[in-house]
């Protein structure tokens, strides 16, 4: 064998290898999705995506791996499974992004893709069936198909649903309205066609010679390199769809999943294809030295990760927070750093400007000497050092309390309803959640201001009642940051607190104006319902299984919230289900024997005490597996319980006006 030979085998084996890597970092970012948010539009659309690009590379190692002439027509046919497909879900992908960003479809883009998907599917079968898109096989320097009349049509259809998927995902781009969420559409934007070109086949246009075969190796091997990628470059933003998690943690997850997971894949399989080709290794056969080359790399891989990991998360995660990495790491996911509510604030901001339609709102904590800017879109007009005006300084020490006429004369601000006028701008006090001990109203975190759009507050009523909503928000997350400067004193408090602001995270994130929405009661005419009660008292006394539960947006919940004056939805949660347990309690005195008193004693040992199976079947003096049934009837009266109470709270509410309709009336009537 010539060196031309070694040269050409050596081309060969870099495109089988780089093929089959293509298919495993597609196929693991497809099972990724299927794990982590399959309930949102954009990874649903991108799933389909990233089917086509493994149909169509997978069909391809095949057809590098020299089958029977018999089977290669075969699975060149195949290959055009993802090829067709490929711009229909482009366009599908596309319609999911603008969606997502506050434009959903009148229509004329739901039709567009249904059309898309419909010429897709008649090209899959005209180029399964039929010689009308390709022909062949033949055979020059790489075995190839010929394209027929109806491959000129599938380039024109191309061309025009990938033009048309590009605009969509620009206008997506404009609607983004922090610098984060921009910066990422603009790198979505930038590889959004890779799958397109990189599955287009090339080897239907021109003749393939037998001179051409290196160069065509060569160009062949770089296409693939680009779209390995570029596949890698994609999956980041589309990581950040549809996860309630801080990008902290997202940025983390998707690091470490790259590399244990198609990265080992990619290093094993290159093992395995080019270590056999060898003749031997210091005397033993390639194909015996195999098994033992993956092994090691395997392992070799997983330590150098577990010491590099933590290097590189605070290099490529922790830019801005490197200082505190460590410390948030131990604390865990749930906590907000500082980065986390720059990033939720600047969403609120934004949203109130779109809301609006003003160019600037800032966020500035009130302290003894004026206040503090925390975070602002727009420009601050005059300037930063206008915060420390001494009207501000007189309203963070509390002389807002007053009335109207004595305001304007003491702190120099001129009240409207719920805003007060200070120079260009409207403010909006933000509070803690908990009101004051004596009664009063609950003390000033902060201000929120807003570019007066006209000299007096002028809202809309459905301005007022969104306006409302994102203020409340930016008041959470002030709260929330303050919280945690301080001493941890109820841990799950404040966990439960945490969790609750970072399913914020989606309001405005992608320019959709959404107002956080009230709880409702669709989860009881759930057929899991039951199953969801059984999981909440199994993990009565902490868990995921309660601190994480859909029972937690359940109205029974939030109403014991508010009398308790409690902002604890784990510890409201605990006590419905006390409550549901303790209305099983028979009249009388308790006996351990009696058919009335069997439900609720196995709740109340079983839950209550934490009692095991075994203890409580000896003091009912029954068995196991008849523990086991009363259980589960004793479990479906707690969830009949629940649900009578969740049905008898919503026809309260129903009953009772809305606070929020009221306090945005009085807004609209100041």
């Amino acid at each position: 064998m010539n060196n031309s030979d070694n040269f050409l085998a050596v081309l060969e084996l870099i495109n089988d290898i780089l093929l089959a890597t293509i298919v495993i970092i597609a196929a693991s970012i497809l099972l990724n999705n299927l794990t982590r948010a399959l309930r949102d539009r954009v990874t649903r659309t991108s799933s389909g995506v990233l089917v086509c690009v493994i149909v169509a590379y997978l069909a391809d190692g095949f057809v590098a791996l020299d089958p029977d002439y018999d089977y290669l027509e075969t699975w060149f046919r195949l290959q055009w499974i993802g090829i067709a497909f490929v711009p229909a879900a482009l366009v599908h992908l596309s319609d999911a992004l603008l969606a997502t960003t506050g434009r959903p479809s009148r229509g004329r883009r739901r039709n567009v893709v249904r059309i898309s998907y419909t010429i897709s599917l008649i090209i899959t079968l005209l180029a399964l069936f039929s010689d009308y898109v390709i022909h062949g096989p033949y055979f020059g320097s790489i075995p190839h198909m010929k394209a027929g009349p109806g491959f000129l049509i599938y380039i024109a259809y191309l061309l025009v649903v990938g033009t048309f998927a590009t605009i969509n995902v620009l206008r997506a781009r404009r609607r983004c309205l922090t610098r984060y969420t921009h910066r990422r559409m603009t790198y979505l934007l930038i590889v959004f066609l890779t799958p397109a070109y990189g599955l287009f086949p090339y080897t239907l246009i021109g003749n393939l010679g037998n001179e051409r075969q290196a160069g065509l190796m060569i160009v062949l091997n770089l296409a693939n390199l680009i779209v390995m990628f570029m596949l890698v470059f994609m999956a980041y933003p589309l990581s950040f769809f549809g996860s309630e998690k801080p990008d902290r943690v997202v940025k983390t997850q998707f690091l470490e999943f790259m590399l244990r997971g198609p990265m080992t894949g990619a290093a094993v399989l290159a093992a395995i294809v080019s270590v056999p080709r060898a003749s031997n290794v210091m005397g033993i056969d390639g194909d015996a030295v195999v098994p033992f080359v993956a092994v090691g790399i395997v392992m070799l891989l997983q330590w150098s990760i577990t010491l590099l990991l933590p290097w590189l998360q605070r290099w490529l995660v922790y830019t801005q927070d490197q200082h505190r990495a460590q410390w948030i790491q131990q604390l865990g996911d749930r906590l907000l750093t500082q980065t986390d509510a720059d990033q939720l604030l600047e969403s609120t901001l934004a949203a109130i400007c779109d809301l609006l339609r003003v160019s600037t709102a800032f966020v500035a904590r009130l302290e003894p000497n004026g206040a503090q800017l925390v975070q602002v879109v727009g420009a601050l007009a005059p300037s930063p050092e206008a915060l420390t005006a001494p009207e501000l300084s007189t309203l963070a020490n509390g002389l807002h309390h007053t009335p109207t006429s004595q305001a304007e004369t003491e702190l120099g601000l001129k009240r409207s309803g719920n805003f007060f006028i200070w120079r260009s701008y409207w403010l909006a006090p933000l509070r803690y959640s908990q009101p004051a001990a004596n009664g009063m109203a609950p003390p000033l975190l902060g201000v929120l201001g807003v570019w007066a759009r006209a000299p007096e507050p002028d809202l809309q009523t459905e301005e007022c009642e969104m306006l409302e909503n994102l203020i409340e928000q930016a008041a959470h997350v002030l709260e929330g940051v303050q919280n945690q400067s301080e001493v941890f004193i109820i841990l799950e408090g404040l966990a439960s607190q945490m969790d609750f602001i970072q399913h914020m995270r989606d309001t405005s994130q992608f320019g959709h104006v959404a107002p956080r929405s009230a709880p409702t009661s669709d989860i009881v005419s759930d057929p899991e319902f039951s199953n969801l009660v059984k999981d909440a008292l199994r993990d009565y006394w902490g868990g995921p299984k309660l601190t994480q539960s859909e029972l937690l947006n359940l109205n029974a919940v939030w109403r014991e919230m508010e009398e308790a004056d409690d902002n604890n939805p784990v510890r409201a949660l605990r006590t419905v289900l006390t409550q549901a347990i303790e209305n099983l309690k028979p009249d009388g005195q308790r006996s351990l024997t009696t058919t009335e008193w069997i439900l609720y004693n196995i709740l109340e040992m079983r839950f209550l005490q934490r009692r095991k199976v075994r203890d409580v079947a000896l003091r009912l003096a029954m068995s196991e597996s008849d523990l086991y049934r009363k259980q589960r009837i004793a479990i479906e009266e707690v969830a009949r319980q629940i649900e009578e109470m969740e049905r008898s709270t919503t026809e309260n509410n129903a009953k009772q006006p809305s606070p929020d309709n009221n306090s945005s009336s009085e807004l609209n009537k100041s």
